[in-house]
């Protein structure tokens, strides 16, 4: 349940606090933020880094950028002047206030910003916003790309009741989606009101994960982890229409269309499906009428195997990005198993995971989120799509053209002034 109590919440937040001070990444100083901070010699400023992220690309120039970073959320936006003792005077407490533990005005004023502690699942709404699943916080957190610092909540208790919150999606309506560990249900959560409108599955789920919705089949893909399925269920009524996998085999399969510990699953434009069978360290591919199409993946420590695959997701031109939790790696591969494009490692940089866990992307607008879970932390990236890549290229040989054409000229130029001359 939502913790709301003063004190509670207040302890959740230094943790967070704590562990955010290891990966605070702002923007490099401007000479606004030099003035302010000259201005205000008593309030502490976080520290700045001395490179610009919005270069932060993969693969590194001069080849043509197929990922970019864009930022980073890490909670509600943090007043750090809240913080600064030094530039403070505490009241002096009475003999009377320590002996009743009543504690001065200025920590009863403090307002105790909410953050990001142990994120799981991620979903995009029809407006591009970015909606993460916090167990830590037990509350879904609402982002908007294009306003930096607003952040909205779905609070347990306020707003639902959540036991241990796990995987995400939305529908065509904003509809919301939240599978629940501990409830062993599905929640359903209203598009403009944000309330929890009901639930379904608590007959049928043990130990619910990752969710996928197909828009235009109505059908809506809960990975059952501990039954090594994935339930298919009417988008509309939540009545159970059939199964992927075999359950009951206690982790033990390794056959075709069989799952052990499956974690996500993905749902392409086509309504292919896509489940990450995470203890067989593959990737299994479906059709929309649950039949087995492929497989790739094998056990490994390079960028082209697996370590424990866990969030899936298929991008506008039907490439699939998988989060590798142990590698600490974004992979992205073709429909024949083979990887385009890897970046990522352990740390808490951009382009750096810690505890790696999902990732989604936004058909509209091209972007690609992942959520980690030491501490939590949602990434943005962009993914330059391949119509893109060949605009790019075809810009980049014409100025090559020009260029060449240029020299020529020059040198044509310099034999006939020379020829003068004589």
């Amino acid at each position: 349940m939502f913790l709301q109590s003063f004190n509670s919440n207040r302890k959740r937040i230094w943790t967070a606090l704590a562990l955010l001070s290891l990966i605070a990444l702002p923007l490099p100083a401007s000479a606004g933020d030099k003035k302010k901070k000259a201005d205000a010699p008593g309030q502490q400023m976080p520290k700045r880094v001395n490179f610009d992220i919005s270069k932060i690309v993969w693969p590194n120039p001069p080849a043509i950028a197929r990922v970019r970073f864009l930022q980073q959320f890490t909670g509600e936006k943090i007043d750090f002047s809240q913080f600064d003792k030094s530039s403070k005077k505490k009241p002096k407490q009475g003999w009377m206030d320590r002996l009743a533990g009543t504690k001065p005005q200025a920590d009863q004023n403090i307002k105790l910003p909410f953050q990001l502690i142990r994120t799981c699942g991620l979903a995009f709404d029809s407006e591009g916003k970015v909606y993460a699943a916090d167990q830590g916080v037990s509350a879904i957190f609402i982002f908007d790309p294009e306003k930096k610092g607003e952040v909205q909540m779905i609070k347990s208790g306020d707003d639902a009741h959540f036991g241990l919150i796990n995987g995400l999606a939305i529908d065509d309506n904003d509809r919301i989606f939240v599978s629940d560990v501990k409830m062993h249900h599905v929640s359903v959560i209203g598009a403009s009101s944000h309330k929890e409108e009901g639930a379904f599955g608590a007959d049928i789920l043990a130990r619910p994960g990752g969710i996928a919705i197909d828009v235009e089949n109505r059908f809506l893909y809960v990975v059952d982890t501990q039954n090594d399925v994935v339930d298919v269920f009417d988008a509309d009524n939540f009545r159970l229409l059939r199964k992927l996998g075999v359950p009951g085999k206690k982790h033990l399969l390794t056959d075709p269309g069989t799952f052990s510990l499956p974690t996500n699953v993905a749902v392409d434009k086509d309504g292919d499906v896509y489940v990450t069978d995470t203890l067989n360290d593959r990737v299994e591919i479906f059709d929309a009428d649950g039949n087995f199409i492929t497989m790739f993946g094998k056990n490994g420590d390079g960028p082209g195997a697996f370590s424990r695959p866990k969030g899936i997701a298929v991008d506008s031109d039907k490439h699939i990005w998988i989060a590798d939790a142990v590698q600490q790696r974004v992979k992205v591969f073709n429909r024949e198993g083979e990887l385009l494009i890897y970046f990522g490692q352990a740390g808490n940089w951009p382009g750096q995971f810690s505890a790696l866990y999902d990732i989604a992307i936004d058909q509209n607008s091209n972007r690609v989120i992942t959520s980690e879970q030491m501490p939590g932390r949602v990434q943005v990236f962009r993914y330059v799509t391949d119509a893109e890549a060949d605009q790019l290229r075809t810009e980049q040989g014409q100025e090559g053209k020009k260029s060449s054409a240029g020299e020529t000229a020059n040198v044509t130029s310099e034999k006939r002034n020379s020829a003068a001359q004589q």
